[in-house]
């Protein structure tokens, strides 16, 4: 039996879309719609709701296909021994995939079970994740302020070495924890590595097309027959459709925005959704 209207399908493919690229957490934004909206609350959804969060990613992911089609043409070209460029990047994507891809297949069920929503801890793990990616975030942009760096301080995508890309993929795996965001830990890891602010950001999106592909098919195939069986097809596609929509539309105001802004608002922003959401869990509700 379903619990989710397809209005409610329709929000929670806005929210995906719109906060999977923003350094902001598209699960711990995920988790607490779902919960604000009563989905995945009843006997036996609790697991197909949270599958169904990861499966309508697809959207998202098309949308960076579509806007970054060239980049990764240049990827299989690059396969295909034509683009040496773009077999360095396919190889640099790979190797930042892998510590997520066996961390991630190592603590699956533990981290379904104690930090997701429906965990021991409930929605406790997200608003620290949240708190903490805030803070940080804030503490990176003072730093860069200091040394006055702008968007294009560092280097490019095409400059990233193997050891750069383990390194950012080394970060990404923080984003295991929900709240964290997989764009935040991917981004600040770029930083890290020296990239500027521009090809951080492009490749996290570049990144996310293998890491959020990977934990996609994974869910589709344990919990496709769950996600079919408590809500049918025409919801799940309807999230995917607006998740695409809305992933596209955030993808270009988020790297417009960031030619001429700092991260800082997400910080603040983060900060703020973690104390309000705090209070209400103190509260009761």
């Amino acid at each position: 039996m379903s619990d989710m209207t397809l209005i409610q399908s329709a929000v929670l493919g806005i929210v995906e879309g719109i906060t999977e690229y923003l350094p902001i957490s598209s699960t711990g934004h995920l988790l607490l719609a779902q919960k604000l909206m009563g989905i995945g609350q009843t006997a036996g959804t609790q697991e197909a709701s949270e599958a169904y969060a990861v499966c309508i990613q697809a959207g998202a992911i098309l949308a960076v296909a579509g806007l970054y089609f060239r980049r990764l043409r240049g990827v299989i070209e690059g396969g295909l021994g034509k683009n040496p460029e773009g077999l360095k990047l396919g190889i640099n994507m790979i190797l930042a995939f892998l510590p997520a891809a066996v961390i991630g297949l190592t603590l699956e069920k533990w981290i379904k079970q104690n930090l997701f929503g429906g965990g021991h801890y409930g929605l406790w793990p997200v608003v620290a994740a949240w708190f903490v990616g805030g803070v940080a975030i804030l503490l990176i942009e003072r730093r860069r302020k200091a040394f006055r760096q702008d968007s294009t301080t560092g280097i490019s995508v095409s400059a990233i070495t193997w050891k750069m890309a383990l390194l950012i993929g080394s970060v990404q795996v923080l984003a295991m924890w929900p709240g964290v965001s997989r764009s935040l830990a991917t981004i600040l890891g770029g930083l890290w590595a020296g990239l500027s602010l521009v090809a951080a950001v492009e490749f996290s999106f570049l990144l996310g097309l293998i890491t959020l592909s990977a934990a996609t098919a994974l869910d589709t195939l344990k919990y496709g027959h769950e996600i079919l069986a408590h809500y049918g097809w025409q919801t799940p596609l309807l999230g995917v459709v607006v998740s695409f929509i809305s992933a596209a539309l955030a993808i270009k105001w988020l790297v417009a925005y960031l030619q001429k802004h700092p991260l800082s608002c997400f910080g603040y922003y983060r900060i703020a959704l973690a104390i309000g959401v705090a209070a209400f869990l103190l509260l009761g509700y």
